[in-house]
């Protein structure tokens, strides 16, 4: 086996990686020595063979900081290799935008980190362009056809298909185009969306092959007639070359822990607008080639993990045989405990919220240098007596060694779930409005929902072009269980507010917009990319 130095850290090559996994070198497409893809048909190739146990891993409601769910991941990935078990972990891109932004990077910290960070954090193999070249194609598309002559009766007031950028740019979220005269194109209000957040981010992670793909772009809804009858991809014939720049893009990327556990690395889609988890076919890969696969889903139980279930899951057909959620001190203080008279509301509303799904979780305590040992053992007794799984894990300081304890838990939980099935809060043909209410309700503890003005013609419009049967995607604050991130702990008495809703056709499921959701982020006063230098050795400092 050989070992390579890359930036202090020494890793495998990245044939030595796919061995692990039962993947020769002619299988894999290589891109460098660390980083290669794996064609979709060897998924295709390998579809009689078993499924091995998929581990999600969820969150508390985070601070600001977040609790730490891909170091985690990465952490609990390793230990359950350390103890002899084939072992794969999925995670999203990181997206460009926080990168540079105030957020850094999705390769995870400390000693649970995917390798090389460096790359992945930065342009990877490309996947990021390929979904944005593929999403401003289709927009340009769309306003061709307005300049020659409009066949299509599309109304330049309701396109609702945006450009997108990977990158943090608030001034292009709202902009005006085809200024200049007659030779420029229709002039019309537009603006950029950030490309995790682009329709074609969520298709590319739920699609199956490269004919579902095709499918889910073709019915993707773009714009409206001036009679209100949807324009889709397909009615542009934008479809197939939109799939000719995801043809590779396809493909999963695989990588490796520090501690060298294969990881599948592949696309990013953000977890309010759409489902925030990694994409179908690298998990049913690892799947195929694992015994035991650790991923995650973006924010807490309350937006990633339902998410998880009812789109990914349902629309996939998975199913998860363990539930980590990772919580912290800080975060449990910062919820509302005070080491005298409980306060740990807000950490039972998410165990409460995975049981809600048929499962057991385990409580992750993810571990930092100013814990005091009191804390610990005080949420630890805490959760003993109540009956929850509940273990400390110092992955970020020992790496898989310091999960140890947290694999030995997630097995013996395996175990306990073993005859457990996942279960869902609302069947399929149920009315959009009460999916809605049924989440609201029994995932965020709110009283009710209240729909505005224009929630509720978007939703006449969806029933009326008969989406309501889709899975609902909700987009609100990461910050609370309700809707105003003001709200902290476990919130009572409240009622989540409806102001829009969207048909993502192509995705398979139908946005609800509560609060002023950012499709497009801002750099804050200070961003990342004011820290970052290229040394003259050609080294990289200054990286998150």
């Amino acid at each position: 086996m050989y070992s390579a130095e890359y930036n202090d850290y020494k890793i495998k090559k990245i044939y030595d990686v796919a061995a692990e996994l039962g993947l020769d070198a002619e299988t894999i497409l290589p891109h460098g020595h660390y980083i290669a893809k794996v064609p979709v048909f060897h998924l295709e190739n390998r579809i009689d063979h078993p499924d091995g146990k998929l581990i999600l891993v969820t969150a508390m409601t985070p601070t600001p900081q977040g609790e730490g769910k891909t170091t985690t991941t990465i952490g609990l990935g390793d230990a359950l290799r350390q103890s002899g078990k084939k072992t794969a972990i999925c995670l999203r891109e990181p997206s460009l935008g926080p990168y540079f932004g105030i957020k850094g990077g999705g390769t995870g910290a400390g000693m649970a980190q995917v390798m090389p960070a460096e790359d992945i954090n930065l342009h990877f193999v490309g996947d990021m362009y390929s979904v944005s070249k593929a999403n401003n194609l289709l927009a340009a598309m769309i306003d061709n056809h307005l300049q020659h002559g409009n066949e299509l009766n599309i109304d330049p007031r309701r396109i609702i298909w945006r450009r997108v950028i990977d990158l943090n740019d608030r001034a292009l979220r709202e902009i005006f185009i085809g200024l200049g005269g007659v030779k420029h194109g229709i002039p019309r209000q537009d603006g950029f969306n950030i490309t995790p957040a682009s329709e074609v981010m969520a298709m590319l992670c739920l699609a199956k092959d490269f004919c579902d793909l095709g499918e889910r772009i073709a019915r993707t809804i773009v714009a409206f007639t001036f009679r209100g009858e949807p324009i889709r991809a397909k009615d542009l014939l934008a479809d197939g070359a939109m799939q000719i720049l995801l043809r590779d893009t396809i493909h999963p990327n695989l990588v490796q822990t520090l501690e060298g556990t294969p990881a599948f690395v592949h696309a990013g889609p953000f977890a309010n607008i759409a489902q925030g988890t990694n994409s179908v076919i690298a998990t049913k890969m690892a799947l195929k080639l694992a015994d035991y696969v650790v991923t995650e889903a973006g924010f807490a139980s309350d937006l990633g993990a339902e998410k998880f279930f009812h789109i990914k899951c349902r629309s996939a057909g998975l199913e998860p045989k363990a539930v980590v959620i990772v919580a912290t001190i800080k975060a449990l203080k910062y919820h509302g405990w005070n080491n005298e008279n409980g306060g740990f509301d807000n950490l039972d509303k998410h165990i409460e919220n995975i049981r809600l799904f048929g499962l057991e979780p385990v409580v992750a305590i993810n571990k930092f240098d100013d814990d005091q040992p009191e804390d610990l053992d005080q949420v630890l007794g805490y959760y003993t007596k109540n009956g929850v799984k509940a273990v400390v894990a110092n992955h970020y300081k020992e790496g898989g060694k310091g999960a140890a304890e947290l694999a030995k838990a997630v097995i013996e939980t395996i175990n306990l779930n073993k005859e457990k099935h996942l279960k869902f809060l609302y069947p399929p043909e149920m009315a959009v409005k009460d999916k809605i209410t049924v989440i609201a309700q029994k995932i965020y503890g709110a009283d009710g929902v209240d729909f505005d003005i224009k929630a509720e013609n978007d939703l006449n419009l969806i029933t009326k072009h008969g989406y309501d049967n889709l899975p609902v995607c909700i987009a609100k604050t990461a910050r609370s269980l309700s809707d105003n991130e003001k709200l902290q702990g476990r919130p009572r008495g409240f009622r989540i507010t409806v102001n829009e809703a969207r048909i993502s056709a192509g995705a398979g499921f139908v946005v609800i917009i509560c609060g002023n959701i950012m499709t497009m982020p801002g750099l804050p006063k200070v961003p990342a990319a004011t820290k970052m230098r290229v040394l003259p050795n050609g080294k990289a400092v200054g990286l998150c």
